[in-house]
């Protein structure tokens, strides 16, 4: 087998000396070298910024985003949506292990993975799309692709369905990230509570802040709000407009005795969501984005012009036990499980 680079450089196409994430195009000629893990693919679940373009794009038209996604990968060797830049995860089994790798993991042939690295650096290669069901972001194909050497991974464990789990981890990094910044006796705000990464960072936020704290939860209107009410993961509920962001710190103000929030968590997948993120938290308060559809630009430049001290993170995907800290939350939680069941289960 011929030898890779642990991040996946040798595959880089174009431009040379980037790294797989940032190219242009990267080779997906499912030949592995002995770092990788080669993947029998059943399930893309594409990151929901990046869908909701592709559907508005094809005006909801299945067979234009199933096109739309096959000439992406065609071109670019990956699933990395150009105008969002994101990409997804995917679920499949462990087909081929590099020679390298074979006794440094702990996978064997015919094992069931999620990976939990971005599609947009994933060398992917689709030889059909089987469906859409673009009301969870899922795609199923039958396909292959690529993990290299330094590419994280979730076995799935035998007593979470399949799908289940793939939806969980899709948005692991969030309710772990939460676990880390949220503290007792904390005000934290949800922005799209009603979502999938919305509902296991309300849960998670709820189990942190403690009995001192209190978790606000923002649904878009009254339906989703009677939902998050059902779920009793927020202990306060606001309707508002998140492209409005004075309406969302006057809603929050009024449900929190005219304070800021100590965090504020945006979980949504519409852009311009950015100075709603920031408005409502204090001085000194964290907003973290975990949204892929959030601007650098219009949150640095936004805080700046509303003279707002605040730690603003980038949602990173990955934080460590993030794939355990969530199972265990859809294991842990019989709402959470029966929500995920009903929704993401196909």
């Amino acid at each position: 087998m011929k030898k890779g680079s642990k991040y996946g450089t040798h595959r880089v196409l174009e431009p040379k000396g980037s790294l797989p994430q940032s190219a242009i195009k990267i080779s997906n000629d499912m030949e592995i070298f002995d770092n990788e893990i080669l993947i029998d693919v059943d399930y893309l679940n594409i990151d929901s910024a990046s869908f909701k373009q592709l559907a508005e794009e094809a005006k909801g038209n299945i067979d234009k985003i199933k096109n739309k996604i096959i000439e992406i990968v065609r071109e670019k060797g990956k699933m990395q949506n150009p105008v969002t830049g994101s990409g997804g995860m995917l679920m499949g089994r462990v087909v081929n292990i590099g020679d390298s790798l074979k006794d440094k993991i702990d996978l064997k042939i015919g094992d069931k993975i999620a990976t939990l690295v971005s599609l947009s650096l994933t060398p992917l290669r689709i030889d059909k799309i089987l469906n859409i069901h673009p009301e969870i972001d899922r795609i199923e194909i039958n396909g292959k692709a690529i993990l290299f050497e330094s590419g994280i991974y979730a076995k799935i464990p035998k007593d979470i369905e399949y799908t289940l789990a793939l939806a969980a981890l899709d948005v692991a990094g969030a309710p772990a990230q939460v676990k880390k910044l949220v503290k007792e006796g904390n005000v934290v705000l949800i922005l799209g509570a009603t979502g999938k990464s919305g509902l296991l960072c309300s849960y998670m936020a709820k189990k942190m802040v403690g009995k001192k704290g209190i978790v606000i939860g923002q649904a878009r209107n009254e339906s989703r709000a009677a939902f998050l009410r059902n779920t009793n993961f927020c202990h306060k509920i606001i309707i508002g407009d998140v492209l409005n962001p004075i309406n969302i710190l006057e809603e929050t103000l009024t449900v929190n005795d005219g304070k800021e929030v100590d965090i504020s968590i945006n979980c949504l997948s519409i852009p311009n969501t950015e100075m709603a993120s920031i408005l409502p938290v204090r001085d000194g308060g964290i907003v973290y984005f975990f949204s892929m559809a959030t601007s650098f630009t219009k949150a640095a430049l936004g805080a700046e012009g509303v003279g707002k001290d605040v730690t603003m993170i980038i949602g990173n995907g990955y934080t460590k036990n993030h794939a355990q800290i969530t199972l265990d939350l859809i294991q842990e939680s019989e709402m959470l499980r029966k929500i995920f069941k009903e929704k993401y289960i196909s």
